[in-house]
């Protein structure tokens, strides 16, 4: 009786599977530094540092200023906007230098993203390491990478010249725009994660999350009004807002649109609304996987992600009733983008990784 040796030879697969690891390593590096640049940008909001800085010098702005001419020179472009004439009127130096560096600190980040995300991109694009439906994906988010630095200078521009801060519509597309290429990088970095590891989950409870995923998306947008107009700086209590649970004067300005994004008192109140859907949302989620699987990996993500919610609501509550101190403000926004984090990777999870590469471990007789 012969005997049959049989000698594993590495497939196409191997090296595909190596590559697809070392992509979503990067893409979760990336989300890391998009989670840091936000951070960043919500303390320049909070200690009025955005305009600090009045050009926009994409290259050359990389420098800061090295000697004392040059910093002078900064200060008197800085002392011709009105922030300066109503706000900050008798400021020296140090201060301005203070505000300085957290808006320079901003933009840097912000070029950081760009080699960080651009020169792997490059390298696993030229080496044959991406996968081709990976190729339009990862360009996309390069676009709106792009795109989100004009959309920056665009913000920053409206606050030169007659307010004394930015818009709270483009503050709040900004942070957005943010927000929506951290969650499509956590998602193309999740779906990556090997195909043994996650099956889907039913298409009911995928809709569900997906849906909670805009939810999440939608209050920080919500929440971006609410910084631009400083309305958590009012009506610091909680159940009640202005002594009711429905506030009077929700709607006195016209048109009628308007009061969703510039009446503080509304731009709040939804802010609030938001939150009861969000948390109802995941609520549900959770409890209608927990019944279909209980104890399932899907149940237990639902389950946790409800527990974030939670969480996250109960710093806002805390920041509001405090009056919006610096350090719960920051905890706070970290707190959205932990969220947004986990919702994403919740419902990329019910959705299954991405198919799983050509080819495969093979058994050759010899």
């Amino acid at each position: 009786m012969s005997t049959i040796a049989y000698r594993l030879e590495t497939s196409p697969a191997t090296k595909a599977e190596r590559d697809r690891r070392a992509v979503r390593v990067w893409l979760y590096a990336v989300a890391l530094v998009l989670f840091a640049l936000v951070l960043v940008g919500g303390a320049t909001r909070l200690t009025e540092s955005g305009l600090s800085i009045t050009e926009w010098k994409p290259i050359h702005g990389v420098i800061p200023p090295l000697s004392a001419a040059e910093w002078q020179e900064e200060f008197d472009l800085y002392k011709r906007i009105p922030q300066y004439e109503q706000m900050n009127r008798g400021m020296d130096l140090g201060g301005f230098k203070t505000i300085y560096w957290w808006e320079w600190s901003h933009r840097l980040l912000a070029r950081g993203v760009g080699f960080v995300f651009a020169l792997p991109l490059a390298f696993f694009w030229l080496t044959g390491r991406l996968e081709l439906f990976l190729k339009p994906r990862l360009v996309g988010l390069l676009c709106l990478g792009g795109l989100q630095g004009a959309v920056g200078w665009w913000m920053v521009a409206s606050g030169l010249s007659e307010r004394t801060e930015v818009s709270q519509y483009r503050l709040a597309t900004h942070l957005t725009i943010a927000c929506i290429i951290y969650a499509a990088t956590l998602w193309v970095a999740r779906g990556l994660k090997p195909r043994a590891d996650f099956a889907a989950a039913p298409r009911n409870a995928q809709r569900l999350a997906v849906a909670i995923v805009v939810l999440a998306l939608l209050q920080i947008y919500l929440g971006g009004l609410v910084a631009g107009l400083r309305a958590g700086l009012i009506y610091n209590t909680w159940p009640l807002m202005d002594g009711a649970l429905v506030p009077s004067g929700l709607f006195s300005m016209e048109p009628l649109w308007r009061n969703v994004f510039e009446n503080v008192l509304t731009v709040q109140f939804v802010h609030r609304c938001g939150a009861y859907l969000l948390l109802a949302a995941t609520l549900v989620h959770a409890g209608l996987l927990w019944r279909a699987a209980p104890a399932t990996r899907h149940a237990r993500g639902a389950v946790i992600l409800c527990l974030i919610v939670i969480a996250q609501a109960a710093i806002g509550i805390t920041t509001l009733l405090m009056v919006v101190p610096l350090d719960l403000a920051l905890m706070h926004q970290a707190g959205g983008l932990i969220v947004l984090a986990a919702t994403v990777i919740h419902a990329r999870s019910l959705a299954g990784s991405y198919p799983a590469p050509r080819g495969q471990v093979v058994g050759v007789a010899v």
